[in-house]
């Protein structure tokens, strides 16, 4: 194989988002920022950063030139999504802001039972472009890994023909996609038997096939007083674990009990958290799970969000995902969540990018990205400006204007 290298700035500022610790605050001083800086690319990883000037000697063969201001933050992760789905939910929003109960739209029809209904009705193709347009909408906007759920299948089939199309358009798209079976979403309205049953079951008839095929690394539950209890969700989880699954949680979105399920099982995160408090914090942190903050729901719904100031000053390891999803969190902008929920809970900039990058890096178990560091992926998204403190200050209204994906810049992103 050939190798391709090529030194790429210089830009104002280049934040690494290097040398920060994976739990716990951050202060704006500890981050490392390069006045001038440039990045070497080498078949798709960094194999050098630092000075313009100082790496322009040894790499003069092949240079792009940056000749405006721009600062340079490693892609963006997105820890935590639901954009593999058919149809819309504009009429449960539209009744939800005009006073109808969660409950009351899902007893009428609508809530996740219409998206599974709609989802089982799209074919693959369908399901995978659909898909496509939003992952792509994610990348232009400097998300350059994702992670994506099923969950709106709950049949077999259908679970798996939503794995197969986040499958194909991973291969197809130059943004990674992370897949997670969320297949213990709700029980189906049409599955007879009980929450436990319909667990099982999934268990004994999905798992495997997951494996055999490489369709997810990944098992989530939804544990809530609307999906399932804290018994059933560790049996399901313990056989999880028996087949060698990745476990993370929808927890104490509503109520309490998911996070300690997540917990008990060593979870590598719970998400959501809205319902947390110091007890249910102190029992995630001792077991090194981390809490990802989904801003979009709160938003989305009406609800309180996460307590992230407390959950970092306690030293946990705080991510921020979007939840991007038909009903309760139909925004899917990473960015600007970040900065509106940064500038909610009083998280320092440091804080915020950490947790759309690096911190959210490790919630997929990904080691290399979310840093600008040598022989990591060439990862990287530039914003017009000089001064990083702006691209939270217009909070998410100052896009990227180029994005790099494993070092090749993305076509169309260069928007000057």
């Amino acid at each position: 194989m050939s190798t391709k290298t090529t030194l790429i700035g210089p830009f104002r500022q280049l934040v690494t988002l290097d040398g920060l610790v994976f739990s716990g605050p951050l202060s704006d001083d500890q981050l490392q920022i390069i006045e001038e800086g440039g990045i070497v690319v080498e078949n798709g990883k960094i194999k050098a950063i630092g000075k313009f000037k100082d790496l322009k000697p040894s790499f003069s063969q092949k240079v792009d030139l940056i000749e405006d201001d721009f600062v340079l933050l490693p892609g963006f992760v997105d820890a935590h999504t639901h954009i593999c789905y058919g149809g819309t939910r504009a009429g449960d929003y539209a009744l939800r802001n005009a006073g109808v109960s969660y409950l009351e739209i899902a007893r009428k029809g609508g809530g996740i039972w219409d998206t599974v209904t709609k989802t089982r009705e799209a074919d693959l193709d369908q399901l995978a472009n659909q898909l496509a347009k939003r992952a792509k909408r994610h990348l232009s906007e400097g998300v350059t890994t994702c992670e994506v759920k099923s969950g709106y299948g709950l049949d077999l089939g259908s679970e798996i023909k939503m794995l197969e199309a986040i499958k194909i358009v991973d291969a197809r798209l130059k943004i990674d996609l992370i897949p997670t079976c969320l297949a213990a979403h709700i029980k189906p309205k049409d599955f007879e038997g009980s929450p436990a049953e319909y667990l099982l079951f999934t268990a004994n008839n999905l798992f495997s096939f997951l494996k055999d095929n490489q369709l997810s690394n990944r098992i989530d539950i939804f544990i809530e007083e609307s999906a399932f209890s804290t018994k059933e969700a560790a049996s399901y989880l313990h056989m999880a674990q028996q087949y060698g699954f990745s476990i993370t949680v929808h927890a104490d979105q509503f109520s309490t009990g998911g996070s300690e399920i997540a917990a008990k099982f060593g979870a590598i995160s719970a998400d959501h958290l809205e319902a947390s408090g110091e007890k249910e914090f102190k029992k995630l942190i001792k077991a090194d799970v981390i809490g990802t903050a989904l801003p979009g729901a709160s938003l989305g719904l009406g609800e309180p969000f996460m307590k992230g100031r407390k959950f970092l000053d306690m030293g946990g390891c705080l991510v921020i995902a979007t939840d991007w999803n038909p009903g309760s969190a139909p925004m899917g902008d990473l960015l600007m969540q970040a900065a509106v929920y940064g500038a909610h809970q009083k998280l320092t900039t440091a804080e915020t990018f950490a947790a759309i990058t690096g911190r959210a890096a490790k919630a997929l178990q990904l080691e290399d990205r979310g840093i600008l560091k040598q022989d990591y992926l060439a990862d990287f998204v530039a914003f017009p400006t000089n001064d990083y403190r702006e691209i939270l200050y217009h909070q998410g209204k100052m896009k990227p204007e180029m994005v790099w994906k494993n070092g090749n810049l993305i076509p169309n992103s260069k928007t000057r």
